[in-house]
């Protein structure tokens, strides 16, 4: 298990182990790739992120991870797979994500976006995200870090 301290100064722990705080997550995230590049959503107040959001009453976390991707980029999944769970204990509150990874097979128009812009699609990630102000601060932490690399490692190779 890893252990840091994320953007707001919240202590998060990052376990790629199977469920390792909770068999029932409320939140999910997803590392997206379509055609070679990342596909990321722009949040209307955030900025840019991976797609990913609560999980809603009746649903596993990986149908809310397929439904978050649709909604928020138009991507249709195509393969995907669970990486980890983290938990940020942050003031009064406690919040556990699954983190997925998938790949997507096409990306449609969608008539809303919800919470956000749509699709962007980037051939590379900046190796300063946590400096750079255009991403989220979901961005910003090193979850995402240790994520691309568990990827990296222990995924069929992806383009990249």
């Amino acid at each position: 298990m890893l252990t840091f301290i994320d953007h707001y100064n919240n202590e998060v722990f990052l376990s790629f182990l199977d469920n390792p705080f909770s068999d029932h997550p409320k939140h999910v995230w997803v590392i997206c790739r379509f055609e070679n590049q990342w596909l990321l959503t722009s949040h209307t107040r955030r900025g840019l992120e991976f797609p990913g959001g609560k999980v809603e009453k009746g649903e596993s976390p990986e149908q809310a991870a397929i439904r978050e991707v649709k909604e928020e980029t138009g991507g249709d999944v195509s393969t995907i797979q669970y990486i980890g769970q983290y938990k940020v204990s942050g003031r009064g509150k406690t919040i556990i994500k699954n983190i997925y990874f998938a790949e997507i097979g096409a990306v449609t128009k969608q008539p809303t976006y919800y919470e956000t812009n749509g699709p962007v699609l980037l051939p590379v990630l900046p190796l300063k995200v946590a400096q750079d102000s255009r991403f989220s601060f979901i961005m910003k932490d090193d979850v995402l870090t240790y994520s691309l690399e568990h990827i990296k490692n222990h995924v069929k190779p992806v383009a990249w």
